[in-house]
């Protein structure tokens, strides 16, 4: 029987975790522990990634927060279900407010670009579909971490002490002032291997759980929020709380070489991602390790993110339809752009008509893709005083160009960057894959389902091999583990090409494959980071 992705570990690749009865995967070993203490004890996979992504919050700030948002791909009981937990600009916030207060474009941190947290939302909404325990149950790990502390990782370490200086240099306000006190305490951060905790973090947790979620919005904390942001000039109130639910979407798809590749729909960019698999759909690759691979996958990339870039926005907003951007017809057409050399990336006309990522599965096939991030690290740099609601930056990314497809609007999504991804073959699970890190991200989910579908990997190679990040017009950064023979002949095509120093910004993943057949699991999981799997 030939082997595939998810039934063989190749002994030639770094091997990949096996398991049966359950598996979590992300990027802090405590949080993964945590996941699988709740398969452990009956909880199911969405169970799991609920105490996983909450317990994310407290053991790595760095990248997510309780005042950020989320998305997840589940697969339940054989079908395919998506959550856009992503909030909204304020009531109050428009273009015309934020150039009356001088700026031309939006900043990245303060008050002015958050916007409405969807984070908690996403853990209520999980829970009470799909969930097995219950909501106090799958957060008590956080709520513990956060009351008794956690020594740092060492990753985790590195990202919290540069935070700390660049919010030292830029972040001048007494409004950040909370952020000091609650990630600095007496003015220094803590180390690798040095005990940090958060009760008021712990407190506000609890008040989620003992609630469902409603102190949150429609609250105690709702109230917090809203006085914090109406003393310091902020658009957010506790009306935009009271008036946010997440919502329940269909995942969008393409197919790649006889499997399924899923996407949340936008405002998301794994719109992005779909977009590069489709024109690659068609091509044949002599292997990973070539420089005509290389090209081809950076030349896809350019294309889809020049199309991202120009239409994707709030799904309800958007004014070119997901179906003609991933037609075959417009595939065919961007497909022939590719040529032998690098080029400028332009959008084309179709038709009209700061992350954190967490996988989890168990015994009974159940399997979700978690995706969940304040955006640019720490977020806004401000921390509502006496909660450890860390508030997200998410509105940096709107457009003040009245004409551009993704302009800010009152109550309006903006792109956004973090993505679940999910994959199937024939209609059934393989499973949950995701890789973090900004505008990487839709790069990444490229490069590791070629990795494993074009080149049978299995999920821990796919992770590992080498990566390559798309910067902006022909500029590309490669990792140092490229080849020279390929980086020169890249550069002869007329790339753009750099090493990166270190491999911090090349996102970091996660992978769990599921064997159709025996049911047991494959899982991946990132050396970039302090990555680790937790399974049963």
């Amino acid at each position: 029987m030939e082997k595939t992705l998810y039934t063989y570990p190749y002994a030639s690749q770094r091997m990949t975790s096996i398991a049966r009865n359950g598996m979590v995967a992300t990027s802090q070993p405590l949080a993964a522990q945590a996941g699988l203490d709740i398969l452990k004890r009956g909880g199911n996979a969405v169970d799991a990634a609920i105490a996983t992504a909450a317990c994310l919050t407290v053991v790595e700030p760095t990248s997510n927060g309780i005042g950020g948002d989320a998305f997840a791909i589940v697969w339940m009981n054989e079908s395919l279900y998506g959550l856009n937990a992503s909030g909204p600009a304020p009531k109050a916030m428009s273009i015309e407010a934020i150039e009356e207060l001088g700026y031309s474009e939006i900043p990245s941190h303060g008050f002015i670009p958050v916007t409405v947290p969807g984070a908690p939302s996403a853990w209520v909404e999980l829970s009470k579909r799909f969930g097995r325990l219950t909501l106090s149950q799958v957060l008590e790990p956080a709520i513990r971490y956060a009351q008794e502390g956690f020594p740092l990782s060492p990753t985790l370490a590195a990202g919290w002490e540069r935070a700390y200086e660049i919010f030292q240099e830029r972040l001048k306000g007494e409004e950040f002032q909370s952020w000091f006190d609650t990630f600095a305490p007496n003015g220094k951060v803590p180390k690798a291997g040095e005990m940090w905790h958060s009760l008021d973090h712990a407190r506000t947790l609890l008040s989620i759980a003992e609630t469902n979620g409603e102190s949150f919005y429609r609250g105690e904390l709702a109230d917090q929020i809203d006085d914090f942001s109406q003393k310091y000039g902020g658009f957010i109130t506790k009306e935009d709380l009271a008036a946010y639910h997440p919502e329940w979407v269909d995942p969008i798809s393409v197919s790649y070489k006889g499997h399924e590749v899923w996407e949340i729909p936008p405002n998301g960019q794994g719109l992005v991602a779909l977009l590069a698999l489709k024109m690659l759909d068609q091509q044949e690759f002599a292997g990973k390790e070539v420089a005509e691979t290389y090209h081809q996958q950076i030349e896809a990339m350019k294309l889809a993110f020049a199309d991202g870039m120009r239409y994707i926005t709030d799904g309800n907003h958007m004014q070119v339809a997901i179906k003609d951007l991933l037609s075959e017809e417009y595939a065919a057409t961007r497909r022939s752009l590719i040529g032998e050399r690098a080029r400028q990336p332009e959008w084309g006309e179709p038709a009209k008509s700061g992350t954190v990522y967490l996988a989890t599965a168990d015994g009974e096939g159940n399997m979700v893709s978690f995706i969940q991030s304040n955006y640019m690290g720490f977020g806004s740099g401000l921390v509502v005083p006496g909660t450890g609601i860390a508030l997200q930056n998410r509105g940096h990314n709107f457009s003040l160009d009245r004409t551009h497809h993704n302009r800010l609007d009152p109550g309006k999504k903006t792109f956004h960057t973090i993505i679940p991804g999910f994959l199937t073959r024939g209609g059934k699970a393989v499973g949950p894959f995701g890789v973090m890190g900004g505008f990487m991200q839709p790069q990444g989910h490229l490069q590791v389902v070629m990795n494993m579908v074009d080149f049978a990997m299995n999920p821990q190679s796919a992770l590992d091999a080498p990566r390559w990040q798309w910067i902006k017009d022909k500029k590309v950064s490669f990792e140092q583990e490229v080849a020279p023979h390929i980086l020169n002949e890249l550069t002869r095509r007329g790339h753009d090409v750099s090493l990166a120093p270190s491999r911090t910004s090349f996102g970091r993943g996660q992978i769990i494959c599921r064997d159709q057949e025996t049911g047991v699991l494959f899982g991946g999981t990132e050396a970039r980071t302090d990555g680790h799997i937790a399974l049963w």
